[in-house]
């Protein structure tokens, strides 16, 4: 079995093993990071001490992977929004395309996608302006065409 294969497999495993406390647990915690072991346990019907076991089983077994604030962008300095579908120039070098971009400032995810772009890139920039600083920085960094698609407005995340 190949690593891919390898890997589907665990994550099969895992998947089979959460149960539906776990998945209140997770629900849970992706609203809040922050809520609290009594919080879980007065909704999952358990003791602190069997919802905190979970949460720690589940952390170790790389269910759940860290805790994080969520931020809002725009009182935070960065109103703009946009996702750039990236399409390497060289396909020989594709692969290094997301390294080159990790330490870029201002983007903020990197996709590998299917269809004609490879990747698809989630930036966040303080204006219209910096947006295209940005595209400069990203063409100067890797061989790319790019097309840009602004989002508007956001009705929801999950």
């Amino acid at each position: 079995m190949t690593s891919s294969g390898a890997t589907a497999e665990s994550a099969r495993s895992i998947a089979c093993q959460i149960d539906g406390i776990d998945t209140c647990i997770l629900n849970m915690l992706e609203v809040d990071g922050r809520a609290t072991l009594a919080q879980l346990s007065e909704a999952t019907g358990l003791s602190v001490s069997a919802v905190q076991s979970r949460v720690q089983k589940l952390e170790r077994r790389g269910v759940i992977s860290g805790y994080k604030a969520i931020i809002d962008d725009e009182k935070r300095g960065l109103p703009v929004s946009a996702y750039i579908a990236v399409t390497p120039v060289d396909y020989s070098r594709e692969s290094e395309i997301p390294e080159k971009l990790r330490d870029v400032d201002g983007i903020m995810s990197c996709d590998s996608v299917a269809g004609s772009p490879s990747y698809m890139l989630t930036v966040r920039a303080e204006s219209p302006s910096k947006l295209e600083e940005l595209l400069n920085v990203i063409h100067r960094t890797v061989p790319v065409s790019t097309e840009t698609t602004i989002v508007l407005q956001r009705y929801f995340t999950k």
